[in-house]
């Protein structure tokens, strides 16, 4: 049930992410088609693809963790005894779990006190806003918590391959 769910949500952010990035290469060309056709600019237009950006980057990053793209020093970690290795591996995802839980009750706190106002330039809710940080940091901590999960059920490290292309 829970990794159906987990599966569910995790192709969700996949499909969300690439529609972002879509929106983040999409913003500006319109931007310039219609300052050029135009001669008129699009309102906001660079504020509209930082917030593209920004949402891009929080909500994928859970999926970027998921894939093991998060930067590891995994030639350090090879150089390693595997008992050290793997409390290492555990110490660092527990780190990650408890930062971003942090930062999702610190989001969470300043969504709550600030439900009524809105941002400047493009006039949105503010919760609007701070939703990309709070959903993924949220995210985050449940990737975390899960690689941290894996990792303490194996028993031992997980080898760290560097694969370049």
């Amino acid at each position: 049930m829970l990794t159906t769910l987990l599966g569910a949500i995790r192709a969700c952010v996949r499909w969300a992410s690439l529609a972002l990035l879509a929106l983040l290469i999409v913003t500006p060309l319109a931007q310039i088609l219609v300052r050029g056709v135009f001669n008129s600019p699009m309102a906001s237009a660079e504020e509209l693809a930082r917030y593209f950006l920004i949402c891009l980057t929080f909500l994928a990053s859970s999926y970027v963790t998921l894939e093991g793209g998060q930067i590891r020093m995994e030639e350090f970690q090879a150089a390693l005894p595997a008992r050290f290795r793997w409390y290492l591996q555990m110490t660092i995802e527990l780190a990650g779990v408890a930062m971003f839980g942090v930062i999702f009750a610190a989001a969470a706190i300043t969504v709550g006190d600030n439900l009524d106002n809105q941002t400047p330039t493009l006039e949105m809710p503010f919760w609007l806003f701070m939703a990309p940080l709070l959903l993924g940091s949220l995210l985050l901590m449940i990737e975390t918590a899960m690689q941290f999960l894996h990792t303490l059920q194996r028993r031992r490290p997980e080898e760290k391959h560097t694969v370049l292309t």
